[in-house]
């Protein structure tokens, strides 16, 4: 990170970074996704490039003050490509006791923290576990540089003229912490002003509120004298276009209503609330004047069967869950594998077994995905890297569903699905139609429900199509006809030629590349969320001059045809996952290769650091 200071107004001084990493974290009522949502907008308008972690209590609402409600979000805001959040931390806001206690650690030695010194007192120290207060102790907090502001009563006399309750006053305070950092990184507040006005239109005092606790907070940078330096991040050149931020949900619920859109068709979702994938749901419900049919369901069973019914009736169809609700979901992926209908399963991983962790990310559903439902029965497996990768493999799912007449499932991971990024809204022409037939294609005879092309798929006709009469089920049936036939020399047939059909789709994907030299020392293969983190490990690894390459895999199953061939030229694997070392059992018994894995389940991402110094250790064993 380079650095140039130059004069700034006020007896300030300006200080010119390519990239800083903040974090608010505070209260799960102090609105701390709020502030950290807002300044990633307004950072994004600006033109930075932006990558986001939100981090969320588990507990709906854990007693305040509490070390298990606090509530935090990251943004890194950077001048050139960023590929993660980042590692260690710039500027740490933290509103109480308990949210500086979790968090100070990631902290980086000489960045700024900023503390609400109101907060600080006897209850909320207690809460927060401390014996006593860490602001007075010189050495606790010796390697940050400090700034105690007493954002609750500057709040309040910032809107003491509205005659508002001293409750409403008080949860101002983010704003006022919004404005705060806004001065510090010299952001236009213009759009947050903008989103004020219509969040709160039909409750002017909370727009005049918030404006006056935001300008109290700009204003309080610019007159203290406790904060002498501010800084500037310039914008990213990033390629030509109109960008928006998206997150991974939103960017899935786009992908597959624009699917829908190139196919003609209706999207149908059925889904059961669960966290983190909720928000696909809560997306696809506002988009219906797209011919989009959203339905919520009672639970995971008739979820997944609605889903099955949907597309049994000729639309595009859709559900989403997480590692517990994907279990539930088993019978019915079952259902519609044997069935050969095409629909999409969204795993969006969280920390499990069972329910886990709610909140955090990991990657341990990859198994269950792969194998898990009764008999042999193989489904596509695919993965976006990225939040905004997501809008692509959302249609590519639905792509693949319809032109195999499979179930697919998608895996993203709490990380994408909250995380945020700029995404390039693509223009339409360059949008790849889905093309859906469903009509009788066989020009001879009775219809044959499972008379199959090329590709091994089936065809897929509307109920009560005339001459197209034929009835499908969980029985195993004759291929052809479809009849109902229990010979174990069929069964041998059918489910060799299920698996065939899957395996077939290798021929239909693109083939696996790698960013860095086609051979050498070390192959680092990863999949989902964990893209950034590697990406970035293995680039600085090679500006250090190792031999070290990077694959990543959006497609699991089938994997792209030429990766065995790729893995071959490198001496030794790496694949980092958020698991204990799913993805490298399965490539060690598809390639036989000798992959090692490097394995993290703290609900938490990689660091790049993490990655490089694996990447290190094993360079130097060569």
């Amino acid at each position: 990170m380079s650095t140039t200071d130059v004069s700034g107004a006020n007896g300030k001084i300006s200080e010119q970074l390519d990239a800083v990493v903040i974090r608010f974290c505070g209260d799960s009522g102090d609105g701390m996704q709020l502030a950290g949502t807002q300044f990633t907008n307004v950072s994004a308008v600006f033109g930075n490039d932006v990558s986001t972690l939100p981090d969320f209590p588990a507990e709906i609402r854990a007693p305040a003050g509490t070390l298990g409600g606090v509530s935090g979000f990251q943004i890194c805001f950077s001048s050139s490509d960023i590929y993660t959040p980042g590692d260690e931390v710039d500027t740490l806001i933290a509103m109480n006791p308990a949210a500086l206690k979790t968090n100070v650690a990631d902290l980086k030695r000489g960045g700024t923290l900023i503390v609400n010194e109101d907060a600080f007192e006897k209850s909320n120290l207690s809460k927060a576990g401390y014996d006593s207060n860490p602001l007075d102790d010189e050495e606790a907090l010796a390697a940050y540089q400090l700034q105690k502001v007493p954002m609750t009563s500057l709040t309040r006399d910032a809107v003491a003229e509205l005659g508002l309750s001293p409750r409403e006053a008080e949860r101002c305070k983010n704003f006022f912490a919004m404005g705060l950092v806004y001065w510090l990184y010299q952001r236009d507040a213009t759009p947050t002003e903008e989103w004020v006005k219509s969040k709160f239109a039909k409750k002017p005092e909370l727009v005049e509120a918030n404006l006056k606790a935001l300008h109290a907070g700009y204003n309080y940078g610019i007159t203290t004298e406790a904060i002498t330096v501010h800084y500037r991040v310039d914008p990213a050149e990033l390629p030509a276009g109109k960008y928006r931020k998206v997150t991974g949900n939103e960017a899935l619920a786009f992908g597959f209503v624009t699917a829908a859109r190139l196919a003609g068709k209706q999207l149908f979702y059925g889904g059961y609330p669960i966290t983190p994938a909720s928000d696909i749901l809560h997306e696809l419900s506002k988009l219906k004047n797209f011919n989009v049919v959203t339905f919520q369901a009672e639970d995971e069973i008739a979820a997944i069967t609605s889903v099955i019914g949907a597309s049994f009736a000729g639309d595009l169809a859709i559900t989403a869950s997480s590692g517990p609700g994907i279990a539930l979901k088993g019978e019915g992926m079952g259902l519609a594998a044997i069935m050969e209908l095409p629909l999409v399963v969204v795993d969006v991983q969280r920390g499990g077994p069972s329910t886990g962790l709610p909140t955090k990310t990991e990657q341990s559903d990859l198994y269950m995905c792969m194998f898990g439902r009764n008999g042999d029965c193989p489904m596509p497996l695919v993965a976006p890297a990225t939040p905004a990768d997501c809008f692509e493999m959302a249609q590519e799912a639905l792509r693949i569903a319809v032109e195999f007449m499979t179930p697919v499932l998608l895996l993203s991971d709490g990380y994408i699905a909250n995380g945020a990024e700029p995404w390039k809204i693509p223009e339409i022409s360059s949008l790849t139609p889905i093309p859906v037939v469903q009509e009788n294609t066989q020009t001879d005879g009775e219809f044959m429900p499972y008379l199959r092309n090329e590709k091994k798929t089936r065809p897929w006709v509307i109920p009560g199509t005339p001459g197209c009469e034929h009835r499908v089920g969980g029985l195993e049936k004759s291929d052809v006809t479809g009849n109902v036939n229990y010979s174990p020399e069929n069964h041998q047939y059918m489910t060799t030629l299920r698996a065939e059909k899957i395996a077939g789709i290798a021929d239909f994907i693109p083939e696996q590349t790698v960013e860095g030299p086609e051979s050498g020392d070390l192959l680092v293969i990863s999949w989902g969320g964990t893209y950034g983190a590697v990406r970035t490990a293995v680039k600085q690894s090679v500006a250090e001059g190792l031999s070290v390459a990077h694959a990543h895999l959006r497609y699991l199953n089938p994997f792209p045809r030429n990766l065995g061939e790729l893995i071959k030229k490198y001496k030794k694997v790496l694949i980092p996952e958020l698991n204990t070392g799913q993805l490298r059992l399965i490539i060690r018994g598809t390639y036989l290769a000798d992959a090692v894995g490097l394995n993290k389940v703290q609900g938490k991402p990689f660091l790049i650091s993490e990655v490089k110094q694996k990447i290190r250790e094993m360079v130097k064993e060569n």
